[in-house]
């Protein structure tokens, strides 16, 4: 189980940690945590990036939020997952976590302009560079 607890410190796990194959899952239980415990910092929990996941598994933020309240472990929360919302094989969550980390947001045209700015903000370059390149950049520049 992660101990990140406190946002305000440390930036949470990378979205690329899997969990149960689950790519973003790691950086949400950090973000849920530190929410709970009121230190999440700059940080949001069932912000959009979350809902990535949960959208895909057809979850709620707040039942997830609820098994973190309850002292679910990482692994309880991925094994939560697979039992609930919309069934997906191995194989599928797999492929949806592939297809995610290398999404780059400045090849969808309502998004290329946040993107940009973001990837600016950060030194690297948005055209050869995906949101997760992106988020790591910024918790490095964070702390």
């Amino acid at each position: 189980m992660s101990n990140i607890n406190d946002l305000t410190t440390q930036a949470p796990r990378s979205p690329r940690v899997r969990i149960g194959g689950y790519v973003i899952l790691a950086r949400a239980i950090d973000k849920g945590r530190s929410t709970l415990n009121s230190a999440n910092g700059e940080y949001h929990f069932d912000c959009p990036l979350d809902n990535f996941l949960f959208g895909f598994k057809g979850v709620k933020g707040e039942d997830v939020k609820k098994l973190l309240a309850d002292g679910a472990s990482d692994e309880a929360v991925a094994e939560w997952l697979d039992a609930n919302g919309t069934p997906k094989t191995a194989e599928e969550v797999k492929a949806w976590g592939d297809q995610t980390e290398a999404f780059n947001p400045y090849t969808v045209p309502d998004k290329k302009e946040w993107f940009v700015e973001e990837c600016t903000k950060v030194g690297i370059d948005p055209a050869n560079s995906t949101l997760f390149d992106m988020l790591e950049a910024d918790d490095k520049a964070s702390f």
